[in-house]
């Protein structure tokens, strides 16, 4: 295993090109231990930051000893109020998209239970973590507000990042007014806590004011931005390393509290600091999905068409900031109504505050959705499927514009197919297995936006025939980099393995936020421009020489594959990288590109779509819920590696079940303290929960979305597909479900 000190931010070699199924390369750097992590990384002279955490929830650090911490043998430093470090910047302040009001020791107050009151800064971690426990907090403790009904509500002014808090199309009265029927449907979703494999964690180095940062995160260039901002240094003296990350999900898109904390430990005491969080350290600074209360009204007229859909979210947030889950938009771009109406209010209660995660807004808004849909479905006796298909959109509902691309309808066909829907029955309770069980059988719509952001990437031909490339690309263990080298492959016209691609790192060029299923499409695009960007450059030299055998063939006329150079009307007239390079005595050719949309797509509703087929077993006595087969069918444009695409749609799928049946942030309502903040008692999908689960594609050509045809698939499993275990649940059982997770106490109540 290389030295983490010296080891290199990233260099993956790949084997074939875009379209193929190949393995990610990266793998065998993980199973052998070589790929290095921010916490693997110890520089000379390293210290070990531990964060003390608040054990209430609302009110004041009385007092801490201080002194017993500091005379603890190892303890370096205690860092508190009366010595923090400052910063040029308010730490209230938010520099980027993904940046929210941070605390860092700059007052008594306790804002929610986990909040860091002070870091011990130690030569060894045990000394660190005895110090943290020597401090002894005492607190003057205040009341908290933990629940959606305690808490303090107010008008939202922004919805999370789904855009303003209240959107309107149509005439929603006279909607309702002219339905046959009207729906009402009240659906409640928990808090949910990020736990990725791979905690937060941060080393942190001055020299001067330089700084050298090992940390996971989604958006390496926004946040040494953010970052230099803070301390009030030159942006390019910071350099932030994030080679791999173990699960980012939304927690590492921005900076968080105990991040900035290591950074400010590393200036206080002037040596390298390494600060990792504990798995109950989760629960608090690092972001979570805010709670819901969502209550929706369909109106449908005598032929079961949607007149009318308004969709209302309360969401939780914190009670110093305004992160809202925007579960409500979940209603503008999926089914045909003339009148829609979404808004979401906030209600603030004593917890961190939330942020992006996996399918922000749209995994607790497509659970209602769904939910309620199944409901009117019901109600105009019509099979949940054809109901659907009654309201499908033919235009985008919110804007009236069309789609990029839509294939809704293949993915609802074929997915009906593979589950075999035909001939299941209406009425609940009418399925039963081999062994007793109800057996329900549900549907739901999954659909998330193909955003695109900006991105830059570099390319450069090499004399030998190979290639480099490089951007700031994040590769979450999703396959990031095996996708992003076989579009670098593609725009340069060789095969895979003869990329070498760095990223990770904001010293490379712009690559983007690895976020939004947005990153296969944002550093891809701008990686195939680069490879492009060279190859022309490579072209102009060929063709104005007059011993090449393109000589005179005009840019236009070549085109490019497995290394060589083709007159496109004439291809015997080729020849090779290398001998166009090697006459003309050049070492290396360079070019650049840039992330693009098509100028077709500007006025034109850009989505990934699926549909997902769930199927329920319950015992009748016990209640008990497995879900036994969850199939997926989607639509999102080229897709540029299957076996990786595929592995993403899984994982969101499987979360779904989470969501569905297990996952639940729960506190102490007297203390306001998380209730099992370990993967002991916070409930995830293991192997046993995991169904028999499939995942597929229908193609679907979009020349609109970006210049390469791609959307993401990163968030598009989980949409959708709780609301199909719901609806499961309910012809299975009679009961409709109104809260997640569903527990098994409800289903007895109603049985």
């Amino acid at each position: 295993m290389p030295d983490p000190v010296t080891a290199p931010i990233a260099h993956v070699r790949l084997g074939s090109n875009a379209g193929q199924p190949i393995t990610r390369r990266d793998g065998e750097l993980k199973v052998t231990g070589q790929a290095v992590y921010a916490a693997d990384n110890r520089p000379q002279g390293l210290l070990y930051a531990v964060y003390a955490s608040a054990a209430i929830a609302r009110g004041r650090v009385a007092g801490m000893d201080v002194a017993a911490a500091r005379a603890h043998p190892g303890v370096v430093e205690v860092m508190t109020i009366e010595n923090v470090p400052s910063l040029a910047q308010d730490p209230d302040a938010k520099p980027t998209m993904f940046s929210w009001r941070l605390e860092l020791l700059t007052n008594d107050r306790v804002r929610y239970a986990g909040q860091p009151i002070a870091v011990v800064i130690a030569e060894t971690i045990e000394a660190a973590t005895e110090g943290a426990r020597l401090l002894a907090p005492s607190y003057e403790t205040e009341t908290p507000a933990m629940t959606l009904d305690a808490g303090e509500h107010f008008d939202a002014q922004k919805s999370g990042l789904a855009g303003p808090p209240r959107f309107v199309v149509g005439d929603l009265e006279a909607g309702m007014a002219a339905a046959a029927q009207v729906t009402e449907t009240v659906v409640e979703t928990p808090l949910q806590y990020h736990n990725a494999m791979e905690p937060h964690a941060i080393v942190a180095k001055w020299t001067g004011d330089r700084l050298e940062i090992d940390t996971p995160n989604q958006a390496p260039h926004l946040a040494a931005a953010a970052v230099a901002d803070f301390f009030g240094i030159p942006h390019d003296n910071v350099v932030l390393r994030t080679p791999f990350i173990g699960g980012g999900f939304g927690a590492k898109a921005g900076l968080t509290s105990p991040q900035m904390l290591g950074i400010m430990a590393a200036k206080l005491v002037d040596r390298p600091v390494k600060l990792t969080l504990r798995r109950d350290q989760m629960f608090g600074p690092v972001f979570h999905r805010g709670a819901t209360r969502q209550t929706l009204r369909l109106g449908t007229d005598a032929d079961g068409k949607l007149t009318a859909l308004d969709h209302h979210s309360l969401s939780s947030t914190s009670t110093f900031d305004d992160f809202l889950e925007g579960a409500a938009s979940a209603s503008q771009n999926t089914y045909a109504s003339p009148a829609i109406q979404t808004a979401v209010s906030g209600v603030r209660i004593d917890t961190g505050t939330p942020g992006p995660m996996r399918a922000p807004g749209e995994a607790s808004g497509s659970a209602g959705l769904e939910v309620a849909m199944d409901e009117a479905a019901e109600a105009a006796g019509l099979d949940p499927l054809e109901f659907r298909l009654r309201n499908y959109a033919e235009t985008d509902p919110a804007s009236g514009r069309p789609f990029t691309s839509k294939a809704l309808r293949e993915c609802y066909a074929e997915g009906a197919r593979l589950f075999g829907w035909h001939g299941r029955p209406l009425a609940p309770r009418s399925l039963r297995d081999d062994h007793g069980h109800l057996v329900g059988w549900g549907v739901g719509t999954a659909l998330f936006a193909a955003l695109l952001f900006p991105a830059k990437a570099t390319a450069t031909l090499r004399r030998s025939g190979k290639a480099s490339v490089e951007t700031s690309s994040i590769d979450m263990g999703q396959g990031a980099w095996t996708a992003l080298a076989q579009l670098a492959a593609e725009g340069l016209g060789l095969n895979a393995a003869e990329i070498e691609l760095e990223g990770g790192s904001n010293a490379q060029s712009n690559g983007g936020v690895a976020g939004g299923s947005a990153h296969t499409a944002s550093a891809g695009s701008a990686l195939f421009a680069a490879g492009q960007a060279a190859v022309s450059k490579l072209a102009e030299i060929a063709v104005a020489d007059p011993a090449s055998p393109l000589f005179g063939a005009g840019n236009e006329g070549v085109e490019a594959r497995e290394g060589r150079l083709y007159k496109i009307d004439d291809p015997s007239r080729a020849e090779s990288y290398v001998e166009i390079m090697q006459r003309a005595g050049i070492e290396t050719l360079t070019g650049e590109g840039t992330s693009s949309r098509a100028a077709s797509a500007q006025d034109m509703a850009a989505y990934a779509h699926g549909a997902v087929f769930a199927e329920v077993k319950v015992d009748p006595e016990l209640f008990q819920v497995r879900v036994s087969r969850l199939i997926g069918v989607f639509a999102a444009g080229r897709i540029v590696n299957p076996r990786l695409a595929r592995s993403q749609l899984l994982g969101g799928m499987i979360w779904s079940v989470g969501f569905a049946l297990h996952e639940e942030g729960l506190h102490d309502l007297r203390t306001g303290r998380p209730v099992g903040g370990d993967l002991a008692g916070y409930h995830v999908p293991v192997n046993a929960d995991a169904p028999m689960i499939e995942a597929h594609f229908v193609d679907e050509d979009d020349p609109h979305v970006n210049p390469l045809g791609i959307k993401g698939v990163g968030e598009l499993g989980i949409t959708g597909s709780t609301g199909a275990i719901a609806n499961a649940i309910w012809h299975a059982t009679g009961h409709r479900p109104r809260r997640f997770p569903v527990h098994i106490a409800d289903l007895l109540d109603s049985a």
